[in-house]
């Protein structure tokens, strides 16, 4: 396989989608690992997995109606496969392994039947002290947006995924690149105030348009600079209620048609205000697990 991924908007030939069966026991409050998640336990409302179930076949179909070639990991019992971008991302023809949480190391050996079709040497293990994950990655043109924590409790939180250690090592393998740090704001408990991805709060989409949440990053200027690249007129902004349930977490299948949850209606309008198709999906109750379309993905190759 030659992996080739230079863009969120890239026509889309071939993705690793996650899977939605033998998820395991709904968690306690202590195994969660964001606040999404411990808030739907909390609560007592995380999916059942039948809904998780009908909810991936949705986005498969529509995967394969535009013709997308979708690879699965195989099958581990009693673990939550759904969020495949967090596993790895690829950058141009190399893929990344990240280095996730220790409780979900089961997940990585799923993936063994994919990284068998690509050549070793894009194949990159990430040295134990260098935390990303492929939610907060974003390329944008020849530039890495980089989703970060770089504080002194970055230990302490489940919601810190990538860490200041991970820009100093894209940056060796990918030196032509500009990466772009974004530190984010965070909270293990209350997901109207945490990120806990970049995907989660700011999204390239279609053709020099973005959607973005400002309150998202730690630092205002950051979100300044982001809306600046692509000038306000072509920023979609989100309320803090749009970021709560992911509006930012779609999934572009090329500039022109992008996947949305079907909730979201204003969104939606947007997008096809640019002239851009929109496909819905319905996926309310894979986001009480703290992640949406594009973490459910992970595009191996793009025109």
């Amino acid at each position: 396989m030659q992996l080739n991924i230079k863009s969120e908007t890239g026509r889309l030939k071939e993705v690793i989608l996650g899977l939605p069966y033998s998820n395991g026991p709904t968690p306690t409050i202590g195994e969660t690992f964001d606040s999404k998640s411990y808030e739907s336990v909390k609560n007592g409302v995380y999916p059942k997995e039948s809904d998780i179930i009908r909810e991936m076949e949705a986005f498969e179909f529509v995967l394969k109606k535009y013709g997308v070639k979708v690879h699965r990991p195989s099958l581990v019992t009693n673990c939550n496969q759904v969020f495949s971008r967090d596993v790895g991302f690829v950058i141009d023809d190399k893929i990344i392994v990240s280095n996730i949480i220790p409780d979900r190391q089961a997940e990585i050996d799923a993936y063994e039947s994919v990284y068998r079709n690509i050549h070793y040497k894009n194949i990159y293990n990430l040295p134990e002290a260098v935390h990303v994950e492929g939610g907060d990655v974003i390329l944008y043109n020849d530039t890495i947006l980089l989703g970060q924590y770089n504080f002194d409790d970055y230990s302490s939180l489940k919601t810190a995924r990538t860490n200041h250690l991970a820009q100093d090592y894209l940056q060796m393998i990918f030196p032509g690149k500009t990466i772009i740090p974004l530190n984010l704001r965070k909270s293990d408990t209350d997901p109207y105030e945490g990120i806990l991805h970049l995907d989660c709060t700011f999204m390239p989409v279609g053709r020099g348009k973005a959607i973005i949440y400002r309150d998202g990053f730690m630092n205002p200027r950051d979100a300044e600079h982001l809306v600046n690249v692509f000038g306000a007129e072509n920023v979609f902004d989100l309320t803090r209620e749009e970021m709560y349930w992911m509006n930012s977490n779609i999934f572009s299948i090329s500039e022109d048609v992008v996947v949305v949850e079907e909730h979201f209606t204003r969104l939606k309008g947007w997008l096809e205000a640019q002239g851009i198709t929109v496909e819905t999906v319905p996926y309310r109750e894979i986001s009480k697990m703290g992640g949406l379309l594009r973490c459910s993905t992970l595009p191996l190759v793009r025109e």
